[in-house]
């Protein structure tokens, strides 16, 4: 890694690594010879011979051939197929790049050497096994374009490529796996291992092993972003707590820095001083902010602290549509879906004033080294990985190999200016480009974040030179800004986004001007692959034609110019920019632009650099160049890559006692998908439940001491006793309980579980008790292993304070960690046990006859309901003709009443026809509808959201769903619907078309008291904060400090090193107030 007197090791580690490269170089060379040796014999085979050779090379892997053997062959057949497909063919560097990838190493390709089409020739060769081959890409754009670009040359030679994008559902993911090779981001691979391990039905599994993975810009993944595990989390949350992260959300803005806090940007912590700690217990009204009940504040303090000084709008992240979204902070794209765990993304969301969402609790996570270190065989490119080689051979056990550039490199890179303030550094920079774009040099500008590109945007708006900007906001149009990039006169300013997979061409980019000009005809390479083979020549000749001339006046302006205008925590970001121009020998420049406001020169050797230029009366707007400057940049990226390493290594040494742990837990959960015959491994599980139960009473003291009445009642618990213990006592030792031994105790209640075991299995059937045992075993397996992970997360929490009794952390952590995993194996069998006996279990057919039982009730009591509304109306309506009746022969006296009375009289004496009937009538309202007395568990109305079936399979869920008795409102069909019936969309929905209930997976079963399988959209991805120390707490920050050598004072309102808990103002802290 970077930085000799810092990494002395590193520096000597690295020379032996570089002893072998003329090795490997000289065998690589041997490989190229070999290749184009059969370019000529290749050249005359025709498009059918050509694909017939996958189906021979396959034939003659099965026969017992190697590879290796095959790899001359299987390399001139890609690279002849690449020609007549794309057009374009494999240098001699590019076949050594895939030969170094195909041997498990780094090849290191300088920019525009083709890495993507060198990636092809491993990928073919190794997907010739048909297990599998994972390309990895640092966004789902080059995940999809790389998959229809290069999936061409595959599918020409008849393998099948797929491509796993963001969003996708599990059936589409199987499917893409499924393929012979499969492209896709780091994270969505190692997203899909974690949920695969969250599985209920091995049909639901979308991978289907990690045979080999070629890893594009291999450093990015590897080594930037291994700092970030993958976590996926599920509602855990209390909405209640919302109202402190809005309560400290407005105490952070008026509390200040270096007086109620202090901030420590080089490790991104913050710590509370004694003056904060006094401020925020005054402003809540609490007495001690660190006694036991008010402690989970202090991780509210700490987010909302951290919040409003480390993390910033448009650069840590962009707040879109009323939702916070991460901004990567190496690539500058927008992580969709992804949220910092500990808190902090809802203190965010408090500061920003928008919805807070729940927290979620870790439901599953691997660091990205772990998950890498699962592939049989690792390589990866890049174009900058020398200045890691250690760390990557260390870690991952993969060299890192050179390879040679096809042409030349004459890009000429400029020393750095640096400039007193940051508006003399954009003044400066404007100019720059002006002078430039006047001359029809097209220029690339590098910006930190969104905000600066913004800014820069709006100085470059004002001298009115047209330009485009690619950043996380409108990474959308990211391929056609790219694509234009090397044009005459173009000016692009862009985030890091820019820095990686991309090509800029001078002229512009003729495959993807051929590309957009046939998919505006409407042809893909995916959707409609042979119209779009047979026009991509025609079009793809018109495109060079035109960028051709065009390259020739880009060329003679200088080429490509890179600007950065900020330097970069580490070198090979800076170098990766740089790399951005003086592709194939083109002519090219870069310049960095700096100032002392910038992060990195205030973080590192900024004071003593604005010291410098002070005393040397430099003006702000005059640069300076000087080795003192060059050093001190170094310097800075030195220590960052140092703490960033520290941080790496760190994360691996705890990561690695839980990923033990998790591969045990992973292989038992496989086992259980796998349809792995579990009787036996169960049997053996209620034999060791009830083996320590009995050890546990009879370890201590003599037999008649034994407190046999508790073994019994724990047991009860556990399952059916069928033993009498004074029955056993007689017949075993003759009624005396001291000539009992264990050994005939643990026989005899081994021998009545075993009887209670085969009866539940008679009452239920085999083949329902070996779906119950399936059920069991991974929900219970599940439940426990998402508490362990969450007392692992608290464990690290506070594990850091060990080193204040000179213990190392990493050791306790170990231990302490090790302790906590068996008790989890112990309670998992013990809770697995008791489940399996005491359960209650219906199986479908059960399920169906209770529905319709119940369907049935509902219906009667529907029915006598409405009779008996019907037979009081007529009662009311005869009371009613009678009173009418006696009213008319009163009134029989007036002449002109009997004319209008008998009418009258017979509509109130029958009632009309609608009203005698069963059915609900239309106007009296007291004869209920015949829907409402149904007791239905869900309402009928309908309702705003779509309405799923509460027990309906998620993801594979072996289980049927409850059949819910159905009103006779929606049984009834269209014909006899009222105008207001519940429409037929609130009926049961079947499954979706891609997500079917997985087949021979056991009997159905309806199991009351497991735990369901988490629904998939209740899921969340989520990036833990990029703090050195994420976990650590003001309160630990407070405790390292604490007096433990006697060379310190501890801080008044820190807790005690003693360990009460109090205050070390009121513990031993207090004679020092006297």
């Amino acid at each position: 890694m970077a930085g000799g007197a810092a990494y002395p090791g590193h520096v000597v580690f690295s020379k032996i690594l570089r002893a072998g490269e003329g090795k490997i170089l000289r065998r690589l060379n041997k490989i190229a010879d070999a290749v184009e040796s059969l370019a000529d014999e290749t050249a005359d085979l025709t498009d059918a011979e050509l694909r017939a050779r996958t189906d021979e090379f396959k034939e003659r892997l099965a026969e017992g051939e190697t590879l290796d053997q095959l790899l001359p062959e299987a390399f001139a057949v890609v690279r002849e197929a690449a020609t007549r497909t794309l057009g374009q063919r494999h240098f001699r560097v590019q076949i050594m790049g895939g030969a170094a990838l195909h041997l498990g190493n780094i090849a290191e390709m300088r920019t525009g050497e083709g890495k993507t089409l060198t990636g092809v020739l491993p990928a073919y060769l190794n997907g010739l096994t048909g297990q599998g081959v994972h390309v990895v890409t640092v966004n789902d754009y080059l995940a999809k374009r790389d998959a229809e670009w290069m999936g061409r040359v595959h599918r020409f030679l008849g393998l099948s490529v797929g491509v796993i994008l963001s969003g996708e559902r599990p059936a589409q993911r199987r499917e893409q796996y499924a393929c012979d090779i499969t492209y896709g981001t780091n994270n969505e691979f190692g997203f899909d291992y974690l949920r695969d391990n969250m599985a209920w039905n091995k049909a639901d599994l979308v991978q289907r092993g990690h045979h080999f993975a070629v890893v594009d810009e291999v450093d990015s993944i590897l080594i930037d972003e291994a700092r970030t595990p993958l976590i996926i989390s599920g509602p855990a949350g209390d909405p209640a707590m919302h109202r402190w992260y809005t309560e400290f959300a407005r105490l952070a803005p008026v509390m200040q820095r270096d007086v109620h806090y202090e901030v420590e940007e080089g490790k991104r912590t913050v710590a509370i001083t004694e003056e904060g700690v006094e401020f925020v217990e005054d402003q809540i009204g609490i007495e001690n902010l660190y006694e036991a009940a008010n402690t989970p504040l202090i991780s509210f303090l700490n987010n909302a602290l951290k919040a409003k000084e480390l993390y910033h709008r448009d650069q840590q992240y962009i707040v879109s549509n009323g939702e916070v979204l991460i901004v990567d902070e190496f690539t500058g794209r927008v992580l969709s879906g992804r949220r910092y765990n500990e808190g902090m993304h809802q203190a965010i969301e408090a500061k920003e004033r928008v919805q807070i969402k729940d927290e979620n609790q870790t439901l599953a996570t691997i660091t990205l080294q772990n998950y890498f270190r699962l592939y049989e065989k690792l390589s990866g490119m890049t174009g900058t990985a020398q200045t890691e080689a250690a760390e990557l051979s260390q870690t991952y056990g993969l060299g890192v190999v050179p390879i040679p550039t096809n042409r030349p490199m004459v890009r000429e890179d400029r020393s750095d200016v640096i400039y007193k303030t940051e508006q003399a550094k954009f003044d400066a920079v404007i100019d720059d480009i002006a002078e430039r774009h006047e001359a029809g040099q097209p220029m690339l500008i590098g910006t930190a974040s969104v905000e600066k590109s913004e800014v820069l945007s709006k100085l470059l708006l004002q001298r009115g030179i047209k330009h485009e900007v690619l950043n996380a906001k409108n990474h959308a149009r990211e391929a056609h800004i790219v694509a234009q990039a090397g044009r005459l006169g173009a000016v692009t300013v862009a985030t890091n986004m820019a820095g990686r997979g991309t090509d800029i061409q001078l002229g512009g980019n003729p495959d993807f001007i051929a590309d957009e000009q046939l998919r505006a005809r409407g042809l893909s390479p995916a959707g409609t692959p042979e119209e779009y083979e047979a026009a991509w020549d025609s079009a793809l000749e018109k495109a060079r034609e035109q960028v051709g001339a065009e390259h020739e006046e880009v060329t003679e302006a200088g080429g490509l110019y890179v600007l950065g205008t900020e330097r970069h925590e580490s070198r090979r970001i800076d170098n990766q920019l740089r790399g951005r121009s003086g592709r194939q020998g083109d002519p090219g420049e870069s310049r960095f632009y700096l100032s002392l406001g910038d992060d990195l020169m205030r973080r590192f050797n900024g004071p003593m650099l604005e010291s410098m230029m002070t005393t040397l009366r430099v003006p702000d707007d005059q640069p300076i160049e000087s080795k003192m400057v060059s050093r001190a940049i170094l310097s800075a990226q030195t220590q960052v890559e140092q703490q960033n390493f520290e941080v790496r290594k760190d994360v691996l040494k705890y990561d690695e006692v839980l990923n033990r742990q998790r591969t045990v837990i992973y292989a038992e959960r496989r086992k259980v998908l796998d349809g792995q015959d579990l009787h036996v491994q169960v049997r053996a599980m209620v034999d060791e439940v009830v083996s320590a139960y009995v050890d546990g009473a009879t370890e201590m003291g003599y037999a008649e001491d034994w407190d046999l009445e508790q073994l019994w009642t724990g047991l009860k618990a556990l399952y059916p006793v069928g033993l009498d213990r004074d029955e056993l006592i007689d017949r075993v030792a003759d009624g005396d309980q001291a000539a009992l031994t264990a050994d005939v105790l643990k026989s005899e209640l081994l021998d009545d579980v075993h009887r209670a075991y085969e009866e539940r299995e008679a009452a239920l059937g085999a083949e329902v008790m070996r779906e119950l045992e399936r059920r069991v075993l991974l929900s219970v397996l599940d439940r426990k292993w998402r508490e362990h992970l969450y007392e692992m997360d608290y464990l690290r929490a506070g594990i850091h304070l060990r080193a204040m009794a000179n213990r190392d952390p990493v050791v306790e952590y170990q231990r302490e960690g090790y302790d906590m995993f068996m008790s989890m194996l112990d309670g998992i069998k013990e809770e697995s046990v008791g489940f399996l006996f005491n359960l209650e279990v219906k199986t479908k057919e059960q399920q169906d006859a209770e529905a319709r039982a119940t369907q049935a009730e509902a219906e009667a009591k529907a029915l006598a309901a409405a009779q008996q509304g019907t037979a009081r109306v007529r009662a009311r309506q005869g009371a009613a003709a009678q009173a009418a009746a006696a009213q008319a022969a009163a009134a029989a006296p007036a002449p002109a009443a009997p004319a209008a009375a008998p009418p009258a009289r017979q509509a109130l004496a029958e009632p009309p026809l609608a009203e005698s009937a069963p059915a609900a009538p239309a106007a009296a309202q007291p004869a209920p509808a015949p829907a409402q007395p149904a007791p239905a568990p869900a309402p009928v109305e309908p309702v705003p959201a779509p309405v799923e079936p509460a027990p309906a399979p998620v993801e594979g869920d072996g289980v049927a769903p409850v059949a819910e008795p159905v009103p006779a409102a929606r049984r009834t069909g269209t014909a006899r619907r009222g105008r207001h019936a519940a429409p037929e969309a609130l009926a049961p929905a079947a499954p979706e078309a891609d997500e079917p209930v997985p087949a021979g997976t056991g009997p159905e079963l309806s199991v009351t008291g497991l735990d369901d399988p988490h629904r998939s959209d209740q899921l969340s991805y989520s990036a833990p904060s990029l703090d050195a120390s994420p976990r650590e707490s003001g309160r630990v920050k407070a405790a390292k400090s604490a007096t433990v050598t006697g060379t310190k004072e501890p801080a008044r309102n820190a807790p005690c090193p003693c360990g009460s808990g109090k205050k070390y103002k009121v513990c031993h802290g207090a004679p020092s107030r006297a």
